[in-house]
């Protein structure tokens, strides 16, 4: 008997493997389509994590509290290095290489020193230099004195006005010149005469770091360091008549009469801002916290004005001085000058610090002008004042901007109103440091806060100093 096959059974499926899941092609599209967000909303979260923890790290809270200390004197020391001091130092550099950086060392504390004085007498007192000097001392000698401050600023303001279109056409040649000026102009008197003066304040502060960038050009370039702070140190010292002129340029354009009157003010603008609306509750909110606070924020101010102006002749000296190229007659010639020698960054930065310094100080020359004015002639008036309540005061600083642009179509030299400005600076300083020396030092004006003997005895040398100045620069024009 035949035994039958069993039949065919249909082959088993393959058991899966142990372990390896089962693969989903739709799960793995959305996994590969979340990965982006997920990364992002993690990034999000440690970025928001730092966030909240930064406020509350040491460093960064000193540092706020330090910028928020930091106010008028910041700005009176930042609008020192102007395109007319810029064009100056940069001289300096380029004829007589790292000679003249014993400058910025000793200028230091003398200026610091100068500018203390002024805060704390509009601190202690709640008026501006000039109203304090009419009440106390000669009008005569305070007119005389502001009329030259006028006359000086008015050629500051040209002059950077000049320099500033210059930096322009530096970055974009195909501008007129006539528009450029005319526009620097217009802006300035707008931001002066229309800005809330805390918005305006806070432009000023924030444009003071616009002069990091000499810092940086100056790094950037390829300079003896070693060199440099070695003459810095140990000087050797020239007097011949270039030299002379030179120096007092410095000097003028350093320790600068429009800083003294704009510093004091500005302390009593602070006061109104603070909501001392009155001459009597001024005088009596003077702290020792508020001067605390107000002798950092001036000689932090004033160091940074020294430290860019060792830079800039830094820079000029070992760029500009070994390569022959000893005439520098503006800021802008300076910036075109390093250009092919320390390269595009340096050309750029240095171009671009000319145009942000002239923005601060020349509303600072032209507010100065007009606190003097204003406060010699008893006119009321300052920058918390609506235009229409201060029209003499708004129309020193509207006078002071038209004869700064009107010197630019007169074919006067910019080196010549450099010269002519320092030369006003040098016969008004020694005046106006006299009238500050004998305030701060006179108990019944200044009460508790009079100077002590060491503050006197180098603002006694810094007038001495500058009178020499003076006199050297009417010498070594004859």
């Amino acid at each position: 008997m035949k035994q039958s096959t069993p039949p065919m059974l249909p082959p088993k499926p393959p058991r899966p493997i142990r372990g390896v899941p089962k693969i989903d092609p739709d799960k793995l599209l959305q996994r590969g389509m979340e990965m982006p967000a997920v990364m992002l909303d993690k990034t999000v979260q440690q970025g928001s994590a730092i966030a909240k923890a930064v406020p509350q790290n040491v460093g960064v809270v000193r540092a706020r509290r330090f910028w928020h200390a930091l106010g008028p004197g910041l700005t009176t020391g930042a609008s020192d290095d102007d395109p007319s001091g810029i064009a100056t130092y940069s001289q300096a550099g380029a004829a007589h290489g790292f000679g003249f950086l014993w400058l910025s060392l000793w200028t230091f504390p003398l200026m610091s020193t100068v500018q203390e004085m002024c805060a704390r007498i509009g601190m202690v007192t709640g008026r501006g230099l000039a109203g304090n000097i009419r009440i106390h001392y000669s009008r005569r000698w305070l007119r005389f004195a502001t009329f030259l401050l006028f006359a000086a600023n008015a050629f500051n303001i040209g002059a950077n006005l000049g320099a500033m279109a210059k930096a322009v056409q530096l970055l974009h040649s195909g501008l007129p010149f006539w528009l450029v000026v005319a526009g620097f102009t217009l802006l300035s008197l707008l931001l002066q005469v229309l800005t809330p003066y805390e918005k305006y304040a806070r432009y000023l502060k924030w444009l003071a770091l616009v002069l990091l960038s000499y810092i940086a050009s100056a790094l950037l370039a390829k300079i003896n360091w070693g060199t440099a702070l070695h003459q810095t140190i140990f000087p050797n010292f020239t007097f011949d008549k270039t030299s002379l002129l030179l120096i007092c340029a410095i000097l003028g354009t350093t320790i600068s009469p429009y800083l003294f009157f704009w510093q004091t003010s500005q302390e009593v603008e602070e006061g109104i801002a603070r909501g001392n609306t009155t001459l009597k509750l001024r005088r009596s909110a003077t702290a020792p916290a508020q001067i605390k606070s107000m002798r950092v924020d001036v000689w932090t101010g004033m160091l940074l004005s020294n430290v860019v102006m060792f830079f800039i002749i830094a820079a000029c000296g070992g760029v500009l001085f070994p390569q022959g190229i000893t005439e520098i007659q503006s800021a802008a010639q300076a910036a075109e000058a390093l250009r092919p020698i320390a390269g595009d960054a340096t050309y750029y930065l240095f171009a671009l610090g000319i145009i942000g310094t002239g923005m601060l100080a020349i509303p600072v020359l032209a507010g100065s002008s007009s606190y003097a004015i204003a406060e010699s002639m008893k006119w009321r008036g300052n920058l918390h004042s609506p235009l229409k309540q201060a029209y003499a005061f708004y129309g020193v600083i509207i006078v002071s901007m038209l004869v700064g642009l009107g010197l630019n179509f007169v074919g006067l030299d910019p080196i010549k109103a450099l010269i002519y400005s320092a030369v006003a600076n040098g016969i008004v300083a020694p005046f106006v440091l006299y009238f500050i020396v004998k305030l701060s030092s006179n108990k019944k004006v200044m009460g508790h806060w009079v100077n002590r003997r060491s503050t006197t005895t180098i603002g006694w040398l810094t007038t001495i100093g500058m009178t020499l100045a003076g006199l050297a620069a009417i010498w070594s024009l004859f």
